[in-house]
């Protein structure tokens, strides 16, 4: 094994405590709204730091190693192209600010408040369907990188009986998410969540500073070199055979920003959680700004691995990780364990317990968020508008309990039986475009637009979710379709390309549909809860409003009433932040097409982003645990002195009150 006696001390240590933290909280959780949504008490920095420990897990954390093993400084280079649409959208409000407003626990009962409730059951069962499908890889792709981060065997004997490793792996750690979630729904999982966080921050950036110490600036650069002409890994305009992580499929994601933002449901009681519809979208703009830390630091450990793994001065050093590497049963398989491998040959005892336990986290805090919004999901829109009337509490705490455990079982089995045969960021886009390929035309039709129509909503969810059922059966049985495999051995058509044609096709057929049937336009007043039908609580008093001046050319940027003066210092920064980004890529794409950039001076700016990306990761570990520690403690002030509204269940009727 790779672990010493210190390091499982240091994991062992680290999970005992979090898991007294959990059973501590689980007294919190009262209703059904605490459950699902903390009883809408959440402030800023918490929803921002585990609703991004929860979207972080290890899936998406190997997803981008390995996409930053294969293109290198080039993949971080086009992934700019998405941080000022990004910003633009969390600054702006976009869908978020409106859906807070909705005051909707899932997306599917904002669905029937604007369109019906059979749409609500059908939207329900895809986005269920799409959601458990998307996440049952989690566990396989989780155990794969423990067996190989802890060096444990495929398999092991006990009572005379051979176990698989990777099995028991998996079976332990949604063991462990599942007690997390239904102890205290959202309540203890946003607690835990917090603070599994800090301890990621704090070995990724202890990573980092190995790498520092490690390697200078000049053998990196030599190590990097040694990418073959078309794969750079420098210079983001000589990637012509990189046929994946490229230009297009930066630019696909570029439009998914704005048409699928808070589309995907993985971690949907966040979106409900925050105590006002402003907190909300604060949330969302500080996630930028830790979404943003999060991809630089993510970039380093990759470019570490490449530079260890192909420059000559280590190759004694690194024959023994290739050997590992060279025993995996695909390419895809080496390079998605490439930098977790590198990691351990790198990190001395203690830190490399620091680091599993980060995994080990970053596992269960991802499992506990997906089985809590998948479970949830069943039950509040299939289960309980097919039923035709709310639940009782306690029946309702009940079918939310059996549903996640059943989520877990499904998740089991699939990582266990299933085959992945793509890079995980295109499995995870092709299985979510079934959902995700028309609820964005659904959800911004229905936030925005007062013409969108039922029949609209129907048509583009059906259109996207049969182009992206079709790409997913495609991908997996085309190995079993003999003739055309024998003519084209790889599916051609990957998961990027099939989302494209998806939000393009439900587009078409939500706005055609929409227009054909539209017979009065739609009063968003009451879906958004506005003017009459204002809910007091869900925003600054009146007397604070009135004080706070707004200039006008403040309220063209989206700053209203409900905007104190240290959100407007984080607001601007933001900006700051995102145009500083812009313009360098702007300035630096023109240089490349017009003069051309050598590799001199592209590892001249790699250098500076390194620098940055380690100064900025620290300053922001201090600046949002304090802010996180504000928040844990007003969370759970506000939950022991709050009275409980039973009827906020996310029923819709004539006697809803939420």
């Amino acid at each position: 094994m790779n672990m010493s006696w210190i390091d499982w001390t240091v994991v062992a240590v680290l999970c005992a405590g979090l898991l007294g933290v959990a059973l501590w909280a689980m007294q919190l959780t009262r209703s059904v709204s605490d459950f699902l949504s903390a009883n809408r008490c959440a402030g800023r920095y918490l929803l921002t730091l585990a609703d991004g420990m929860a979207a972080f897990g290890v899936a998406t954390l190997v997803a981008n190693f390995e996409k930053f093993y294969e293109a290198g400084f080039g993949a971080f280079w086009w992934g700019m192209i998405m941080a000022p649409l990004a910003s633009i959208a969390a600054l702006s409000g976009w869908v978020a600010y409106r859906y807070r407003e909705s005051r909707s626990l899932t997306m599917a009962e904002m669905f029937e408040r604007r369109y019906s409730r059979k749409f609500r059951i059908f939207a329900g069962a895809l986005c269920w369907i799409s959601g458990i499908f998307n996440y049952g890889i989690f566990p396989m792709i989780t155990a794969d990188l423990l067996v190989n981060f802890f060096g444990f065997a495929a398999t092991f004997e006990l009572g005379g009986f051979v176990f698989s490793t990777r099995v028991c792996i998996m079976v332990l750690l949604l063991t462990v998410a599942v007690v997390l979630a239904l102890t205290g729904g959202l309540i203890t999982i946003m607690i835990t969540d917090f603070i599994q966080s800090q301890i990621l921050f704090i070995s990724l950036l202890t990573v980092v500073a190995m790498l520092v110490l490690r390697f200078d600036w000049n053998t990196v650069s030599e190590g990097l070199l040694q990418s073959p002409p078309g794969r750079s890994r420098i210079n983001p305009f000589d990637q012509k055979l990189l046929d994946s992580f490229n230009l297009f499929f930066f630019s696909v994601f570029s439009f998914k920003i704005f048409y699928n933002y808070l589309g995907w449901q993985g971690g949907q009681g966040y979106f409900s959680a925050a105590r006002s519809p402003h907190e909300f979208r604060m949330a969302r703009i500080l996630g930028e700004w830790r979404t943003a830390v999060f991809y630089l630091i993510m970039l380093l450990p990759a470019i570490g691995a490449f530079v260890f793994l192909n420059h000559p001065q280590f190759a004694a050093d690194a024959a023994a990780p290739l050997q590992i590497l060279a025993g995996m049963e695909d390419a895809k398989m080496e390079a998605r364990m490439a930098v977790p491998t590198f990691l351990v040959f790198l990190l001395p005892t203690g830190l490399m317990g620091l680091f599993a336990a980060a995994l080990i986290f970053l596992a269960v805090s991802t499992d506990d968020t997906q089985l809590h919004s998948w479970g949830s999901i069943f039950v509040q829109d299939i289960l309980m508008p097919l039923n035709g009337k709310p639940f009782t509490q306690r029946t309702h705490l009940m079918l939310l309990r059996i549903s996640v455990i059943s989520v877990a079982v499904f998740a089991l089995l699939w990582s266990t039986f299933f085959p992945l045969r793509d890079y995980i960021l295109m499995y995870m886009l092709a299985t979510g475009t079934i959902y995700l390929g028309g609820s964005g035309a659904v959800i911004i039709g229905g936030l925005y637009w007062r013409r969108a129509t039922t029949a609209g909503a129907w048509g583009a969810m059906i259109t996207g979710a049969s182009i992206g059922l079709v790409g997913v059966l495609a991908q997996a049985f085309w190995p079993s379709l003999t003739l055309f495999h024998a003519a084209m051995p790889e599916f051609p058509v990957n998961g990027v390309q099939i989302a494209l044609m998806a939000y393009l096709a439900s587009i078409f057929v939500f706005v055609s549909l929409s227009l054909l049937t539209c017979k009065e336009p739609y009063e968003l007043e009451r879906l958004l809860h506005r003017g009459k039908y204002a809910v007091e609580q869900d925003h600054a008093p009146e007397g604070v409003r009135a004080e706070r001046h707004i200039p006008t050319w403040m309220r063209k940027l989206g700053i209203n009433s409900d905007f104190s003066t240290g959100d407007r210092v984080i607001y601007f920064a933001q900006i700051a932040w995102t145009s500083f980004w812009l313009i360098a890529f702007i300035c630096g794409t023109t240089a490349a097409l017009t003069v051309g950039l050598s590799n001199p001076v592209w590892l001249g700016w790699w250098k500076f982003v390194v620098v940055l990306s380690i100064c900025v990761g620290v300053l922001t570990i201090i600046w949002f645990l304090i802010g996180g520690i504000r928040d844990f403690r007003d969370l759970v002030r506000r939950l022991k002195s709050t009275e409980r509204n039973t009827s906020d269940g996310g029923w819709v009727g004539e006697n809803s009150k939420n």
